[in-house]
């Protein structure tokens, strides 16, 4: 076999397993993104995380020199995390109005309630199996 038929055989097989690492790393990106819109800081450490094997997978198609896999890859992470950053900015800049609006509901349902006819009795609290332990 020449070297040329080599590479050949090589790209065949590396190229697939960089762009299945692409792919993969996209899909991490996003569960990133989707972490960070939502505040799940440990969900976003974990899906960079993963991330970080996608990428390398992706290399593999570097020994074709085909280096889109692997760019894809970082460039989907760093626009999916900035994304997500803004969205989070977004969504913290509405929540001081959505509180207000929220304690200014729980007033007007608090200042309509009605007085309860008889005191709320209460009970010891529990403390489980152990009985020496209520006192």
């Amino acid at each position: 076999m020449t070297s040329s038929r080599v590479a050949s055989d090589l790209a065949s097989i590396l190229v697939p397993i960089g762009v299945v690492g692409a792919v993969l790393a996209g899909l991490c990106a996003l569960v990133a993104a989707i972490a960070i819109m939502r505040g799940a800081a440990g969900l976003a450490g974990g899906a960079v995380g993963v991330w970080i094997p996608a990428a390398v997978l992706s290399l593999a198609a570097s020994f074709a020199n085909q280096w889109t896999p692997v760019i894809v890859s970082g460039a989907v992470l760093v626009g999916l995390l900035v994304i997500g950053a803004v969205v989070r900015g977004i969504v913290n800049a509405g929540e001081p109005a959505r509180s207000t609006r929220r304690a200014a509901r729980v007033a007007a349902v608090v200042a309509g309630a009605p007085a309860a006819s008889a005191p709320a009795t209460t009970s010891p609290p529990s403390t489980g199996t152990i009985p020496a332990l209520a006192r």
